[in-house]
């Protein structure tokens, strides 16, 4: 009750007052080194920012940090595969939303050919990179939650064409994280199937090198992704053991690393035998 009551005062704060809310909670999420209470306090936060988007349906100040909340847990906190799709649907309808009320052209144009998904990028400059990155973030979420969809994994090509549009203005954008994206995206297929490993190791290591190390989950998708694909245990376990000797507090990034380290002492402990 307590909570719900604190819930409904930020709610009646004015506009004015409560358009750094957003920022600011998602800020202090990421910087909480206890994952648990990011995975029991999220809930009551995605519930919160739901009942913004509804006060202000076309206002991307809170459509976005609720595209990127519902993406974060559906990916990391999410009980089960049905939670897990529901969640990463509600994130791709917010950033659809927030996309489609700013730039209304590149909204059509992602239901149409690649080519006209380039052009509309082509008239877009850097201040469009969080709503398109968001955008896209969204959407590979939605494609790993749907793996099972033939329609949804066709969808790949056009969420690159996004991503590579976002690093070609800042390849080190979000700490790496769109290299991340990237690489885990270029990893999907192995050589013999036409992948292109060669192309995502390159992606991994880029986002290891934008963060000087500090983002830790790079490594851990750089070891499970790429190192498991090609069958390269000591790159694997090497980078495993780096993630579990690295300091997890970093500005914006100490909750994944955090979480990046639970899985590190996962993918070690199953190393011998999946390498076997």
């Amino acid at each position: 009750m307590t909570r719900l009551l604190i819930i409904i005062a930020i709610l009646t704060i004015q506009a004015c007052s409560i358009g750094n809310l957003p920022d600011n909670l998602s800020r202090s999420m990421m910087n909480q080194e206890d994952p648990e209470l990011v995975r029991t306090a999220a809930p009551a936060y995605l519930l919160m920012l739901d009942a913004l988007v509804e006060t202000y349906p076309d206002d991307e100040t809170f459509l976005i940090p609720a595209a990127k909340l519902y993406g974060a847990y559906a990916g990391v906190f999410a009980n089960d595969a049905a939670q897990t799709k529901r969640m990463a649907e509600r994130s791709k309808s917010y950033a659809h939303r927030a996309l489609c009320e700013s730039e209304e052209d590149l909204c059509l144009a992602l239901d149409q050919k690649i080519e006209d998904i380039q052009l509309e990028l082509s008239e877009l400059d850097e201040d469009e990179l969080l709503l398109v990155y968001t955008y896209a973030s969204s959407w590979a979420s939605w494609i790993q939650a749907n793996t099972s969809d033939w329609d949804a994994i066709a969808q790949l090509p056009k969420v690159k064409i996004l991503f590579n549009w976002v690093l070609k203005y800042d390849p080190d954008y979000d700490n790496g994280t769109a290299q991340i994206y990237m690489g885990v995206l270029e990893s999907q297929i192995p050589p013999s199937l036409g992948g292109r490993p060669d192309v995502a190791k390159a992606h991994f290591e880029h986002a290891i090198r934008a963060s000087d190390g500090k983002n830790l989950m790079a490594k851990v998708l750089y070891a499970q992704q790429y190192a498991r694909l090609l069958f390269e245990q000591e790159l694997h376990d090497r980078l495993l053991h780096e993630v579990l000797n690295s300091e997890a507090k970093a500005e914006g990034l100490t909750l994944m690393n955090q979480l990046a380290k639970q899985q590190a002492k996962e993918l070690l402990a199953d190393s011998a035998e999946y390498f076997e």
